[in-house]
């Protein structure tokens, strides 16, 4: 087909994600008549419609689906390439697209950036905040090249590498301090508030109260660690949150923390690449390097490149 370009491609991805032009015109940095004029080329060379224009949002066409799959195949073996190229070049240098879960990112991304940059000065790391799903699918179509995430995964096209493990505190109002810690058919009585539906915190929470769906149906949201506590202060309810977050979100919230006796809820934070993708061994040695920095404060030698899984 004569004439298709790789930023065509690009630009209808973009807009197959965000179902509608303007963002995707957007996240693409051009303006939304430069897109829209790049998707009526691509049209125009398949002579047929590749979406459909709605008032709030676009759907893809049953060709522009087919389009969308092959076109996303592209894209991720041209990143791959480039990656083989750098994987050549020596020391990891160049852009890293580094994804981090919403209840890690505050909490353990300066650490990171930090080590990082000490270690790889030619690097260029780039960020996106997001839950586990969406990162996911970044990963499997090339939009970023690592994820800090909750594991397991069990994704066979991903490879995990276990960093830490963590465990979950319950955050109550300051007069609850030295009560009791509950059990958790008791905290099934209390007003439990979690994260919103999307968080794999908020289902690893609802897994240690053995909640089931009806029940957790009528908890008490909030989009983020630091609304729950500062909902707790006002006296709302309880909440769980995971460890690394205390210092940050309980110094100016008026609450009380109480710790679970064994055995305690815990997750494993670890971090997932593509297997497929070119960097591997250079993702390995991050891997080593960010575990270092959660354990002791300072990177470790790269040489040894830890547990994967």
């Amino acid at each position: 087909m004569i004439g298709l370009t790789f930023k065509q491609l690009r630009y209808f991805d973009a807009l197959a994600r965000h179902r509608h032009f303007g963002r995707a015109a957007e996240a693409c940095s051009i303006s939304q008549p430069a897109l829209s004029l790049q998707i009526k080329e691509l049209e125009g060379m398949f002579g047929a419609p590749l979406v459909e224009r709605g008032a709030r949002e676009i759907r893809l066409t049953p060709i522009g689906e087919r389009l969308l799959d092959k076109a996303r195949h592209i894209l991720l073996a041209v990143e791959e390439l480039d990656d083989l190229v750098r994987a050549s070049q020596g020391p990891l240098a160049g852009r890293l697209r580094l994804g981090v879960i919403p209840t890690v990112a505050p909490y353990f991304l300066p650490a990171i950036i930090s080590a990082l940059s000490a270690r790889f000065p030619g690097l260029d790391l780039t960020l996106r905040e997001a839950v586990t799903q969406s990162l996911i699918e970044d990963l499997q179509d090339g939009r970023i090249d690592m994820a800090v995430v909750a594991l397991p995964i069990s994704e066979p096209s991903l490879t995990e590498f276990a960093l830490f493990e963590e465990d979950f505190v319950l955050v109550r109002t300051s007069r609850d301090a030295g009560k009791p810690v509950p059990s958790p058919k008791t905290l099934q009585t209390m007003r439990l508030l979690l994260l919103e539906e999307g968080h794999c915190f908020r289902d690893q929470a609802l897994s240690f109260c053995q909640f089931g769906r009806t029940k957790a149906g009528a908890l008490m949201e909030g989009s983020s660690l630091s609304t729950l506590v500062q909902m707790v202060g006002a006296g709302m309810g309880v909440t769980l949150i995971p460890e690394m977050a205390v210092d940050l979100e309980t110094r100016s919230a008026d609450v009380s923390i109480a710790r679970f006796p064994a055995p305690r809820p815990s997750r494993r934070i670890g971090m997932v690449w593509r297997k497929s993708n070119p960097l591997s061994d250079q993702l390995m040695q991050i891997g080593a390097i960010v575990r270092a920095v959660s354990r002791t404060g300072a990177p470790e030698d790269p040489a040894d490149d830890g547990q994967m899984i």
